[in-house]
């Protein structure tokens, strides 16, 4: 399993007005903070964990060609290898891309706090307190304890990932520790999980390569919509109040955290981002249960095992994922897929892959539980 070194933290700006939103959270802080809290994973001799990486970089290589014929789509040639990584290299991977995701959404933000306290001077005649250095290294370093706590528990889940990676070169990688767990839980074959694991993020890494445009458009969507979803500085009292009274529905699962977090009209830009998601989520749900049968003797087994394995999680792994939102991504799998598979019955394989030709031909909101509207839209 690899693991990356930590890296320097950043050297911080020396005046406060020169301080971007970026620093408001020490990534670098939170990755290894994030690190040391996660469990190192299940125990293993060395020639087990051998063979787990040699297996999981086999299982990259081989779902290339079934999933690229499956679904029909034609990616540029030269795939890199998988990065087989342990719950530290993920969380270093995620931090890094968090940090360049969320940077000019905090930038914004900093910008709209320094416009208001601007007004508020003129206003009263005094002039707002701005954070030194000093100060917002500190503040960097507290918002960036609550990020790590975050990271640890997510990445001792994740089983793998094609990582988009604003700030550079996207990747697909596959967590090891966790894969041997879920493995290991589940009691299936381990060669066969590996294999099946990889045809779900290998169609991930197909959908962004084979569309140009795809992995840009979801940065700036997901960047709009995270700054759109930021409050005014004057409301975030106000808001940070209601989403507090707010909890206990999300607790007991009447509520979805995201719709706790966002206004009516914050919601609707949610609404179209998460049809995405479950475009996106479905389509590698399909296409590895398409291909499994071909390749994976027990896939049946497997997908029966692992459904019933996310249905089975402890209360308080539960109410985490509530409070993250993971049970909303849990939807976006069982609802994209659903829509997929309506839409290929309807016009085929062909017909669905007209949804990668542009941001237009993207299912909305309202059509992934309604599939018919897509196909009435798209194809008249």
């Amino acid at each position: 399993m690899t693991q990356t070194p930590e890296g320097p933290t950043p050297t911080l700006p020396t005046t406060a007005r020169d301080v971007p939103g970026s620093a408001l959270v020490d990534w670098e802080f939170a990755a290894g903070a994030a690190a040391r809290l996660a469990p190192a994973g299940p125990k293993a001799s060395r020639a087990e964990i051998t063979q787990l990486v040699e297996e999981l970089r086999s299982a990259g290589e081989r779902a290339v060609d079934p999933v690229a014929t499956t679904a029909r789509m034609q990616t540029p040639p030269g795939v890199p290898p998988a990065l087989v990584v342990d719950r530290a290299g993920w969380i270093r991977a995620n931090a890094e891309s968090m940090g360049a995701m969320l940077a000019p959404v905090l930038d914004d933000v900093v910008a709209r706090k320094r416009v208001s306290d601007r007004e508020h001077a003129e206003r009263t005649g005094r002039t707002a307190p701005e954070l030194g250095p000093t100060s917002q290294a500190i503040s960097g370093k507290v918002t960036g304890t609550e990020v790590a706590g975050l990271l640890s528990w997510i990445s001792t889940k994740v089983l793998g990932q094609y990582d988009l990676a604003p700030q550079g070169t996207p990747k697909l990688m596959f967590v090891a520790p966790n894969i041997l767990t879920a493995e290991r839980e589940l009691g299936v074959d381990a060669g066969d999980f590996r294999l099946w694991v990889a045809l779900h993020e290998e169609t991930h890494r197909v959908q962004f390569t084979a569309v140009p445009w795809l992995r840009q458009h979801m940065i700036d969507t997901a960047r709009a919509v995270g700054t759109q979803i930021m409050p005014e500085p004057d409301d975030l009292g106000r808001r940070l109040a209601e989403i507090v009274g707010r909890l206990p529905g999300v607790i007991t699962g009447k509520e979805d955290i995201t719709q706790v977090m966002a206004t009516p009209e914050q919601r609707e830009r949610l609404a179209e981002v998460t049809a995405i998601m479950s475009l996106l989520e479905g389509h590698a749900d399909v296409v590895m249960d398409e291909v499994g049968p071909s390749v994976i003797p027990t896939v049946s087994e497997i997908r029966a095992k692992f459904t019933q394995r996310r249905q089975g999680a402890g209360n308080v792994d539960k109410l985490l994922r509530r409070l993250l939102g993971m049970e909303a991504k849990m939807r976006q799998y069982r609802d994209g897929a659903v829509f997929v598979r309506a839409v290929v019955d309807e016009v085929g394989v062909d017909g669905f892959n007209v949804v990668w030709t542009s941001p237009e031909a993207l299912p909305r909101a309202t059509e992934i539980p309604d599939p018919q509207a897509w196909v009435r839209r798209v194809h008249g």
